[in-house]
């Protein structure tokens, strides 16, 4: 898996290519966890090459999500997300845990 972040004005944008899964997962946390410790907590993900997600995964976007709302500083959007990876935040219940976007700039445009 490859991570690549990437800072605008109001956001920042993160996109990864390949599996997140339980060897990958710590790296895309730490990608995370390095614009939440700037301060900043607006991020946009962009999961349209990311072919799997693993329950690994899937934890590293709630605590993220968790630590951009808590009190109220921002949130993690998803875009782009592929139809199999939402069916598993469906399965999950994590649906409505996030705000899905089908465009990169809208999604940037959000904040």
């Amino acid at each position: 898996m490859e991570v690549t972040t990437k800072q605008f004005k109001r956001c920042d944008l993160v996109k990864a290519t390949g599996r997140i899964d339980s060897n990958t997962a710590p790296q895309l946390a730490e990608a995370l966890a390095a614009i939440n410790e700037a301060d900043r907590f607006r991020i946009v993900f962009d999961m349209s090459d990311v072919d799997f997600i693993s329950s690994a995964g899937l934890r590293v976007l709630i605590n993220v999500q968790k630590t951009c709302k808590r009190w109220n500083r921002g949130e993690l959007v998803l875009v782009l997300v592929p139809e199999r990876i939402h069916e598993a935040l469906d399965l999950a219940g994590f649906v409505p845990l996030f705000k899905f976007y089908d465009d990169v700039v809208e999604a940037v445009g959000s904040f």
